[in-house]
């Protein structure tokens, strides 16, 4: 009997040692995964909401091509949100975002050179890149620099003949952009200096490749380009004997350029200001801006307000 309560004492602290050893072994496993009752955590990636939602962001042909290209790449990061980019002008941009009717108005102007200053100062303002604009002219005219007082003469009308700046004996055919374009507000304003009439016989088109076609199929055509659709289908020319490269808009010494403005009404909630920021992120303006010919904000070395003035 007395070896026999001996083994059964034995065997029960043997029993009490190995429960107690499995549930220190459980508690350490639960302090592992975070949490006191067992259940492993959430990661941060099953925790976060997934975006989702519709946007739609009109205007500004001069940047369209750069939010596409962005707007498909955060779709792919995103299955949950749709983008539609439209193009349509600055103008109609402004309008429409100002309005309600889309989530992003794209402009190459500021919103106060465009709108009243009541609808302009409800908008916020997203400066995702620089545009710089050239005069451009089909392949076959052989005049390579204009000065602003001819780009006037030209745009104005008073000259109608390519002998009459230096070129053959062959009639200019402008390919000018309508009243609404961001495009043709900055390129009156920082090539001309002024604000000109819709002359007869000149040829409007809203978009921009467009533009670039009829200038190249067009025998004396001239036009205007950001330089993120320039190819070898069209000619720059030089300003005041300057090119349009992205060092000298950086430093200023180029002066047909504007900030490529996405505005919201309010500041942006949700999806949109996810994919603005995305548009700000260095994977956009690292890539993206500079592969299309866009110059990223950071690299300016001036600034320049609505007004016009630059700064250092």
């Amino acid at each position: 009997m007395k070896k026999w309560l001996i083994l059964s004492l034995t065997l029960m602290l043997a029993l009490t040692l190995a429960a107690c050893g499995n549930n220190n072994n459980n508690t350490a496993g639960n302090a592992s995964n975070g949490g006191a009752s067992g259940s492993p955590s959430e990661s941060p990636s099953e925790s976060a909401s997934e975006l989702s939602g519709s946007i739609l962001a009109t205007g500004s042909t001069a940047i369209q091509k750069l939010v596409e290209q962005a707007a498909q790449k955060f779709m792919d990061k995103h299955s949950g949100v749709s983008i539609q980019v439209q193009g349509g002008g600055s103008g109609t941009g402004l309008t429409q975002v100002s309005e309600g009717q889309a989530d992003i108005g794209n402009s190459d102007p500021f919103a106060e050179e465009k709108l009243d200053a009541a609808k302009a100062a409800e908008l916020v303002d997203h400066q995702v890149a620089v545009v710089a604009m050239a005069a451009v002219v089909n392949p076959d005219v052989t005049v390579d620099n204009l000065t602003k007082q001819q780009l006037i003469d030209i745009f104005t009308g008073k000259v109608t003949n390519w002998k009459d700046v230096g070129g053959a004996d062959a009639r200019i055919q402008i390919i000018n952009r309508p009243a609404s374009s961001g495009t043709r507000a900055t390129f009156e304003k920082f090539a001309l200096g002024q604000k000109t009439e819709d002359l007869q016989g000149s040829i409007q088109e809203d978009s921009s490749g467009t533009v670039k076609k009829l200038v190249s199929e067009t025998p004396g055509a001239i036009g205007y380009l950001a330089l993120s659709y320039l190819d070898d289908k069209v000619k720059p020319v030089k300003y005041e004997g300057v090119e349009a490269t992205e060092d000298n808009v950086a430093t200023g010494a180029y002066p047909i350029w504007a900030y490529e403005h996405m505005y919201t009404k309010g500041e942006p909630t949700g999806a949109v200001k996810a994919f603005l920021d995305y548009m700000l992120s260095d994977e956009v303006q690292h890539a993206d801006v500079v592969e299309l010919g866009y110059i990223p904000t950071g690299k300016m070395q001036v600034k320049r307000d609505a007004q016009g003035n630059l700064t250092k």
